[in-house]
């Protein structure tokens, strides 16, 4: 077993295309497909299920996925050591982050880190899932970092680090009978139909633990994948929603303020508490530190 092989591995597994997977490492498709065979008949196990139309992790792939990233990690760990002793900070760190990131200036701490350590490469993924599929994606190995936002404590098997807070703001028209109305209350906001954010969102999770916790329902007939498109919905007439006071002022809409307990959209940094940290995170999680608006 090679170490290349794992890493076609994982870029399928990853990836769940054997196209996709060969123009990320930069290989004709054949080859991947044939190390891939190799690293099964090595291991005594079909890894994939593959068809016309699909790629598929086995109940063995499953088994491999996090042993083979941890050997990745492992051999990069060593590489950095030796790098470093050469003077020199190598390596690849993937980051992931929520499609906005609070007050902290995540394209110019990207642009710093490379300006810096030039030969080290970030890998930016956005996520899809919110913050809870961010969580699963440190946990689990495919991210080193991530930005997020969590309503709590962290899951068992991460470490995070305060970056950034900030109150949640109700965004209403201008026109609207809540634009007058400071602060409002959880109750009268229940008669209003609301535009919010997907499940797994931490803005979204931080809005429904607090209606929860007074034992109101409320109306989500919209759920959208950004501030940009719910203040766009909530321009239109189509309900209220919750954004965090920052993005809430530049939407030109009224922003009112939640009676106390105010809800607060709280933004931290990730890493796995079970695996050690290469030097090239580590080094971008003290640069990232040191740029958080709250430390």
């Amino acid at each position: 077993m090679e170490l290349r092989h794992l890493e076609y591995f994982v870029a399928v597994a990853e990836e769940l295309s054997f196209t996709r997977a060969s123009r990320r490492l930069h290989l004709v498709q054949s080859g991947v497909s044939s190390a891939i065979q190799g690293l099964e008949r090595d291991l005594g196990a079909a890894l994939f299920e593959r068809d016309r139309h699909r790629v598929a992790l086995t109940d063995a792939g499953n088994a491999l996925l996090p042993e083979a990233r941890a050997t990745l990690a492992a051999a990069q760990a060593a590489r950095d050591a030796v790098g470093e002793a050469r003077g020199g900070l190598r390596g690849t760190v993937t980051v992931g982050t929520m499609q906005s990131a609070g007050g902290l200036d995540l394209p110019g701490l990207l642009g710093s880190f490379h300006a810096t350590h030039p030969a080290v490469q970030v890998r930016l993924r956005q996520a899809a899932a919110g913050s809870a599929g961010l969580a699963r994606e440190v946990f689990s190995g495919a991210l080193d970092l991530a930005v997020l936002s969590l309503p709590g404590p962290p899951p068992a098997g991460l470490t995070t680090w305060p970056v950034t807070e900030e109150p949640l703001l109700v965004v209403c028209p201008p026109g609207h009978p809540l634009a007058s109305q400071q602060p409002v209350t959880l109750e009268r906001l229940a008669e209003e139909p609301f535009i919010d954010f997907p499940p797994g969102w931490g803005n979204r999770a931080v809005a429904d633990r607090a209606f929860a916790a007074v034992g109101l329902d409320r109306m989500v007939p919209f759920e959208v994948a950004g501030f940009g498109a719910a203040a766009d919905l909530v321009r239109n007439g189509l309900g209220i929603t919750f954004l965090p006071a920052s993005e809430a002022r530049m939407s030109e809409l009224a922003a009112v303020e939640l009676e106390e307990p105010a809800l607060t959209w709280r933004v931290s940094v990730a890493a796995p508490a079970h695996r050690r940290m290469p030097a090239a995170a580590r080094a971008f999680l003290d640069e990232l530190l040191r740029a958080a608006p709250q430390r």
